[in-house]
């Protein structure tokens, strides 16, 4: 595995599944398992019995963690694009190569 083209604050556009189309701020990078956790996508319900901690019971909804490869960067007209890296001014920075504009980061 080379360095990461996803990071944690990086906004995102989900490409397949049943949120494609959705946008959201990567919260969790887990690289060793090639996942991410974007917010607001991919929640998963988890249904909790009462507790003494919480007597109320209920349903538990979060964010799941989804495959790396379901996601893309958003450039900057919202649609995702793939990552490329580049040394500018000695220092490895990411580019999308739909635009070629430096992603901050």
């Amino acid at each position: 595995m080379g360095a990461a083209k996803i990071k944690k604050g990086d906004s995102v556009v989900v490409r397949s599944g049943k949120d494609k189309g959705r946008t959201g701020t990567v919260l969790q990078v887990m690289p060793k398992e090639d996942k991410v956790v974007v917010a607001g996508v991919n929640i998963a319900a988890r249904h909790r019995k009462p507790t003494q901690e919480n007597p109320q019971g209920g349903i538990d909804r979060r964010e799941a963690p989804m495959h790396i490869s379901k996601v893309g960067i958003a450039g900057a007209d919202g649609k995702p694009t793939r990552v490329r890296f580049e040394t500018k001014d000695g220092k490895k920075v990411r580019v999308a190569v739909k635009s070629g504009e430096t992603i901050d980061g």
